[in-house]
């Protein structure tokens, strides 16, 4: 089900919800607020319409007939082509417990109905103004990375990766000095629901090593013991 069409002001929302009534009324607002809006009942329609169009958000209630809207995340989570897309989870339950395993499942918020549309819109704003941001050239010690173009240099040199060693480098660039597990660099490369051998992460780290460290250069990809890996200008030391 599509909204009427409008000029692409903040970008294109789609929003998922099983109420007929609150789905139009929030989708009349959304548009009213310069909005584009894609509407679907539920998550197997919420999905369908991902496999033709890439909203810039996506507003999806936690309670859905059939696939949940945990289970929409998670599929949005493992979708390389859709994993950046910030989702925002709709839902009436209150515990603590619940926001943060909706956090946990790949929401990037969290908000509790009934809420104003003037909420939402600010938090929808918020998401979309750090989205916007993820498409900044980014930059580290003499490493840079142009996340439009897919261009990384280092020292002014153009450097040659392979397309998981670019996700790891990004995801890495975008937290320098914070140290990822293994098992938290497999989640958010390779998806929630991917089985892949822990041990991978290993070998994609030494060829992003190989990569970008030329001769005499430091090795910026640290390693740290029984712990992960961090993008860093300190010392190394390879345990893995």
């Amino acid at each position: 089900m599509k909204g009427p069409s409008l000029a692409r002001a903040k970008g294109l929302v789609l929003l998922v919800e099983d109420d007929p009534a609150l789905l139009l009324m929030t989708c009349y607002n959304l548009e009213q607020r310069g909005y584009r809006v894609e509407t679907a009942e539920d998550g197997e329609a919420a999905l369908l319409v991902l496999e033709t169009a890439r909203p810039d958000a996506v507003v999806l209630d936690w309670m859905l007939p059939g696939l949940s809207g945990l289970d929409v995340c998670r599929r949005i989570r493992a979708n390389p082509a859709l994993r950046d897309v910030p989702v925002l989870l709709l839902t009436a339950r209150s515990a603590e417990q619940d926001a943060i395993r909706g956090l946990d499942t790949g929401a990037d918020d969290y908000l509790m109905k009934p809420c104003s549309i003037d909420t939402l819109d600010a938090r929808l704003r918020a998401l979309l103004r750090r989205h916007q941001s993820s498409y900044d050239r980014l930059s580290f010690a003499d490493i840079t990375l142009d996340p439009e173009t897919h261009r990384v240099e280092r020292a002014g040199r153009m450097l040659s990766l392979g397309p998981t060693e670019y996700r790891l480098l990004d995801l890495l660039i975008r937290n320098p000095r914070k140290v990822f597990s293994r098992e938290n660099l497999l989640r958010r490369i390779w998806g929630q629901n991917i089985h892949v051998e822990i041990r991978t992460i290993d070998v994609h780290i030494r060829r992003l090593r190989k990569a970008i460290n030329g001769p005499g250069e430091v090795d910026l990809v640290r390693t740290v013991r029984a712990a992960g890996y961090a993008l860093d200008d300190g010392p190394t030391t390879d345990g893995g």
